[in-house]
């Protein structure tokens, strides 16, 4: 585990809670004073935020910037922070993602009110991100839900009321199974050890579960999980929640929050249920293969862009799920890259879904006609983020999917080529919307459609340049996660000797892997035994 001077991670987490309580008062005043104050704030936290990443070490698998402080040992709570490889771009997303949010979307009434809980939102993401200490992650990720709701709530469109209701009953009850994992975990390894009460993820690591206990405790964390990524079948929220959602909350709850699942199976399933872990992959990755052909499948039938996707998120988590149970080195990190590159394509979608609305008043795809004709900038913009979500060569989306593709294939062949449908699937669905949208000659209020402002396409352009760069030159990401990859599958991955490597037992799960365990672990995680 590595420290630095300067405390990032509390600085990122704290700095928006702040901002979000002055955004709150100057409300009180003036909407527009507060949307400025949380524009500030939310600008000073990427500049934050792009400082970890310069000064993040590449090539090293152990948590960086860490932070420790005791808050309740009585009750066995740390404030433990940290950042690896695998969270470090999930947190980059977030503090991007926050600012374009404020600049690009907008709402008609309480904006201010609107700005805090986009702080308070960004705040509890990032917690969640960086929690090493199991009861504060569970903390932040049930914070993460107040703001949801009433984003949702209070901002979304004519069946807010519902969706909200949903979203929040659904991610709610999947915690309480996740809170009871913790404390029993923390209960056995208290009785293991002898020791304090702790809820510290490295110490948990090491509690000794048998077989069966392992498998229904590690069901517990991922039906917490599978609520939030959204996994098939525990989706159904999903659709609802991002159709009628403001446009900036369903950026941030497509893009971020969702990730919130596939990173807690990440972090806290393949950490401390290794063996489990690979006992149910046969289910998690046939759940996976459903939901990429199901998603891409009812995609096809939806005549409501945000609906459309909604559905094709859904399928795109089943690829993140799918590389992460593939547990090889290239299924895994594909994963690690979907979630980033998943969260741009979506996030951008989301954006420019809103300003078609406000031209137009709609986002169904049946009203909409010959949009290239009066709004060729927009027809772009568009084109580049459709092109990536299909995943072509040369954009972000291309790389993660080949990744977990070609990982999965490794080690369980049949479902990769199952899963490969999904790809032809989703050609059609997006060329479908954007014929349908963009083509043809525009009529009535589609022929006087206003292209993209100035203001806009600036707002847009960090999206679409990641997308092109992230497409052209993958290794600015893969770099910083394939070690933080390499510590994960170290207890989970066999070699072809068939013998486990111990990496997560003889070294602190806050250290970096070293010499032959490492390479043992690079070298395993690409030969699964079939």
């Amino acid at each position: 585990m590595t420290n630095h001077t300067f405390p990032y991670l509390d600085v990122l987490v704290l700095l928006p809670l702040f901002g979000a309580a002055l955004v709150a008062i100057a409300a009180r005043t003036s909407d527009q004073i507060a949307r400025s104050i949380a524009l500030a704030v939310s600008l000073l936290e990427l500049v934050v935020a792009v400082l970890l990443l310069v000064h993040f070490k590449t090539g090293s698998g152990a948590f960086q910037f860490t932070s420790h402080h005791s808050y309740a040992s009585a009750l066995g709570i740390t404030w433990n922070l940290g950042i690896d490889g695998i969270s470090l771009f999930l947190v980059q997303l977030t503090a991007l993602l926050i600012p374009i949010v404020l600049l690009g979307t907008s709402v008609k009434a309480k904006g201010g009110a609107y700005a805090a809980w986009m702080l308070v939102l960004e705040a509890a993401t990032i917690m969640s991100f960086v929690a090493l200490d199991l009861m504060v992650f569970f903390v932040a990720f049930e914070l993460t839900l107040i703001p949801s709701y009433f984003l949702i709530a209070g901002y979304g469109h004519e069946r807010r009321a519902f969706a909200a209701v949903k979203f929040f009953i659904m991610t709610f009850l999947g915690s309480a199974f996740l809170l009871i994992g913790i404390i029993y975990l923390g209960i056995v390894h208290q009785h293991q050890t002898g020791g304090p009460l702790t809820f510290a993820l490295g110490a948990l690591a090491h509690t000794h579960l048998s077989s069966g206990t392992a498998i229904v405790v590690s069901l517990a964390f991922l039906a917490a999980f599978a609520v939030k990524a959204p996994l098939f079948p525990l989706h159904t929220w999903s659709p609802d929640a991002y159709r009628e959602a403001p446009a900036g909350a369903s950026m941030v709850l497509s893009a971020v929050l969702a990730k919130l699942g596939t990173y807690g199976i990440i972090r806290f399933n393949l950490t401390l249920f290794p063996h489990a872990s690979k006992t149910l992959a046969p289910l998690v990755l046939t759940l996976a293969v459903i939901g990429i052909i199901y998603g891409a499948t009812v995609a096809c039938a939806q005549k409501d862009m945000k609906r459309l996707v909604a559905y094709s998120s859904l399928a795109q988590v089943g690829f993140i799920a799918l590389g992460t149970f593939a547990f090889t080195s290239q299924g895994l990190t594909g994963a690690v890259v979907m979630m980033l590159n998943h969260g741009l394509i979506t996030a951008a979608f989301f954006l420019v879904i809103g300003w078609i609305y406000e031209r137009r008043g709609t986002w169904q795809v049946g009203e909409l006609k010959g949009l290239q004709g009066p709004a060729p900038i927009l027809a772009a913009v568009f084109t580049i983020i459709m092109l990536a979500s299909i995943g072509l060569p040369g954009l972000n989306g291309f790389v993660g999917e080949f990744l977990v593709l070609l990982g999965t294939f490794l080690s369980h062949r049949w479902w990769a080529v199952v899963a490969t449908t999904g790809v032809v699937i989703a050609e059609m669905y997006l060329l479908w919307a954007y014929q349908q949208a963009f083509h043809g000659k525009a009529e009535g209020a589609n022929a006087t459609t206003a292209d993209l402002t100035v203001a806009e396409r600036l707002i847009v352009a960090p999206l679409l340049i990641l997308i092109v760069v992230l497409g052209v030159y993958p290794n600015l990401v893969i770099a910083r996660i394939t070690p933080s990859v390499a510590r994960e599958l170290a207890p989970i991955v066999q070699t072809t000797t068939g013998v486990y490597h111990r990496a997560m037992h003889s070294i602190a799960i806050s250290g970096r892997p070293s010499g032959s365990d490492l390479d043992a672990g690079v070298i395993g995680a690409g030969e699964v035994q079939r």
